[in-house]
């Protein structure tokens, strides 16, 4: 007969195997609904026509612009202060009370509810400025990639052996020499992981940009100005009572989940590459 201690343990595995079938079930539904849904409102149409007004038909050409614009400028803020204060924290901060206490915030921060970073940039920029703007969307999606560059830049050049590190110093090169041509060369497929990771996480941002960008109908790429963009425009559309809305609205969620697929394969295959031609080299 079978004893007490493998039934408990093909009990154990039989719940998890339940709840990952339980999990998978649920993702595959909302996916077989967004893909289905999706593909119907999809149509050239989508990349060349602006947003539509009440009841009439159009694109979403100034939306998916907006989105890139905000989404490119965001990183490009992000990215170097992120890189700049990991590199602090892996090389110069690992036994400071500063380096400590900002490692704490930065934990804080990239598990807060976007929303609160919204109202903070909204706070910041908003009524500072007068006015909604690409400007302030950015700078809220910029905050909220900022932790996850942070937290893998410090863990990537923490992972680089001391040895080539002393070996640098060893030659007579200084410590930012050592830096930049030893420790980013080694530890840079792991940093353009982060950063590619943080693209996707801001991607589908809506509270920030609701508090910020806001939305337009019109195709502008003036950033003092508020920008459409697609995580708003599709909430919008989402709720509003026109099905030529609604068709809009799935055929951008599906834009947005196709973006954010590729990015994370990028992320998964653009390191392995990388190594691959240094191995060839």
């Amino acid at each position: 007969m079978m004893s007490v201690r493998k039934l408990k343990d093909l009990a154990f595995k039989g719940f998890c195997l339940a709840c990952a079938l339980f999990g998978l079930s649920v993702l595959a539904s909302i996916l077989y609904a967004l893909v289905g849904k999706g593909l119907a409102g999809m149509g050239t149409h989508i990349f060349t026509e602006l947003t539509p007004g009440p009841g009439s038909h159009g694109g979403l050409k100034n939306a998916i612009v907006g989105s890139l614009m905000l989404t490119a400028l965001g990183i490009a803020i992000a990215a170097p202060l992120g890189v700049l204060a990991g590199t602090w924290l892996a090389e110069s901060g690992q036994r400071s009370k500063v380096a400590e206490a900002l490692r704490f915030l930065n934990g804080i921060l990239m598990s807060a509810p976007s929303i609160l970073v919204g109202l903070f940039v909204y706070k910041l920029v908003v009524v500072t400025t007068g006015g909604f703007s690409g400007w302030a969307g950015a700078t809220a999606l910029a905050i909220l990639a900022l932790p996850v560059i942070v937290s893998t830049t410090e863990e990537m050049l923490n992972l680089v052996p001391k040895t080539l590190k002393e070996a640098g110093s060893g030659l007579g090169a200084p410590r930012w020499r050592v830096i930049t041509r030893l420790c980013y060369r080694a530890a840079g497929p792991g940093i353009i992981t982060g950063i590619l990771l943080s693209v996707a996480r801001i991607t589908g941002e809506t509270a920030p940009l609701l508090f910020t960008a806001l939305n337009s109908s019109f195709m502008t790429t003036d950033m003092s100005q508020p920008m459409a963009n697609l995580p708003v425009t599709i909430y919008q559309f989402a709720m509003s009572p026109y099905s030529s809305w609604n068709e809009l609205a799935w055929a951008g969620a599906l834009l947005i989940t196709v973006f954010i697929l590729i990015v994370n394969i990028l992320a998964t295959a653009l390191p392995r590459w990388i190594k691959s031609r240094k191995a060839a080299q």
